[in-house]
């Protein structure tokens, strides 16, 4: 099986040793990906600012192999404080409602300074063809 990397030279890419996306014969997965403005690197201060970064940090990595959210089939959340939830609901809810996939959902810390949500994605890869 060949594996297919794509890095967006973050330095935490290099520091952590980790690709921002991997893809198989079928499968995209995305690392988890926080809220920083990719063009400048500052973490914005609301949950809503960040989750329109990490949608478009996701959206960039599967469009390298031709895939949309759509073909999102896993999505794993994670959310510093529960009182984020319903802004991550609705992001979520706009993002997947007509192709909802397999969720987790979970409370815990990120260790990316200011960093309120961070989302990490599977997508099915869209056949050639």
């Amino acid at each position: 099986m060949t594996l297919e990397r794509h890095s967006t030279g973050t330095r935490f890419e290099t520091i952590a040793a980790y690709s921002r996306a991997v893809a198989d014969e079928d499968y995209i997965h995305v690392s988890g990906t926080v809220g920083v403005d990719p063009g400048g690197g500052a973490m914005p201060e609301t949950v809503e600012a960040q989750l329109r970064n990490i949608f478009d940090i996701i959206e960039q990595a599967l469009a390298r192999w031709n895939a949309r959210l759509s073909d999102v089939v896993r999505t794993r959340v994670y959310l510093v404080s529960a009182e984020d939830l319903p802004p991550v609901a609705a992001a979520l809810h706009a993002a997947f409602a007509d192709h909802p996939p397999a969720n987790t959902t979970l409370i815990c810390g990120i260790p990316a300074p200011g960093a309120k949500v961070e989302i990490e994605v599977t997508a099915r890869r869209p056949r050639q063809g």
